[in-house]
């Protein structure tokens, strides 16, 4: 070969290897933004948490994976975000499983009165339990964590309840099926009322009382208008995070085991540990509005728990009479609390 056209051809295969080097770079570089919506304020706990998993997922990505995170119900209302990710309208979600009733019945045996103690502990179990029982209730969507809130409060605008014989006829904000039948077996009636919309009801005299974890009560600012908070809880609420799964296979390998590696039953825990100290932040909150924390006396409790066990009892049933492992759900839900 001679000496001009050897130096040809390195240069053309110079050329040619720079050429590839820039478009192995591009494609390395490339970014997937993945919207991510929910319902609830920016100063709650999972809004933060998922800003604080985004970064996660950012720096550990060298950038090329961010989450834009759409909160209060910009996307759509509380009823909807499972279906946003369902249908691809956004990638992943955060939902309240009781905003659609009888579509999550099984995971909502998390929501029966006097199951839950402490967010980590049955957030970590329910995750875990959802592959062998739970799959059939998220078709169509990836779950990547399930949650469930410390259990709710009663927090009142201005009735006080002192035995059983108070809660009657009074008008209580619910968060699911569960919660509904609870709030009847108490005496009390249950409204459906968005969470965003409490302060309003409640300050208007159009329901009497709400049902919310001390730190939702915060985040939705229920102290300005509660005279009156009651402990301990009765029921949690159910929440999941969830992708749409062509949204997940879209992203390479090492992206999606980002993704894999950073949601799950421990996550779960991590944002269940969250709500746990956020319980104690947002009763801090409650008190510093002049609310008054109230503890049911003992009767009153054992009352309480005797009057909704037909509740727990019931929705067993109907669930076994279908053929729904229910009793094995809750008592894997109670031996980990």
């Amino acid at each position: 070969m001679q000496i001009g056209q050897m130096s040809r051809t390195l240069r053309w295969i110079a050329a040619s290897a720079i050429a590839m080097g820039l478009l192995a770079g591009n494609a390395r570089a490339e970014e997937f933004e993945l919207k991510v919506s929910h319902f609830l304020p920016p100063n709650h706990t999972f809004h933060k948490e998922l800003l604080r998993w985004g970064e996660e997922l950012s720096k550990k990505s060298n950038g090329r994976l961010v989450l834009k995170v759409f909160p209060a119900g910009q996307m759509g209302p509380p009823p909807r975000q499972f279906d946003l990710v369902r249908t691809g309208v956004a990638d992943m979600a955060i939902g309240l499983t009781g905003s659609t009733p009888g579509r999550f019945p099984l995971t909502e045996l998390s929501n029966l009165p006097f199951t839950v103690n402490e967010s980590a502990k049955t957030s970590k179990a329910l995750t875990e339990l959802a592959p062998k029982y739970l799959a059939s209730e998220f078709a169509g969507v990836k779950i990547l964590y399930l949650m469930t809130t410390t259990p709710l409060k009663f927090h009142m605008a201005s009735k006080k309840i002192n035995t059983m014989a108070d809660f009657k006829g009074l008008r209580i904000r619910y968060a699911g099926e569960i919660f509904a039948e609870s709030v009847k077996a108490f005496g009390a009636v249950p409204l459906a009322v968005q969470p965003g919309d409490v302060v309003d009801a409640m300050g208007k005299g159009t329901i009497d009382g709400a049902l919310f974890p001390f730190e939702g009560a915060q985040s939705f600012q229920v102290g300005t208008v509660a005279k009156y908070s009651y402990e301990p809880g009765i029921n949690a609420a159910s929440f999941f995070l969830v992708m749409n799964p062509n949204s997940y296979e879209k992203l390479p390998p090492d992206l999606r085991a980002l993704i894999d590696q950073t949601t799950g039953p421990s996550a779960a825990a991590h944002v269940g540990r969250l709500l746990d100290d956020a319980e104690v932040e947002g009763r801090a909150y409650m008190t510093s509005k002049g609310v008054q924390i109230i503890s049911f006396s003992a009767a009153t409790q054992t009352e309480m728990q005797a009057a909704v066990k037909p509740v727990v009892e019931d929705m067993l049933g109907k669930l076994e009479a279908k053929g729904q492992p229910a009793r094995a759900i809750l008592d894997a839900l109670l031996k980990a609390r």
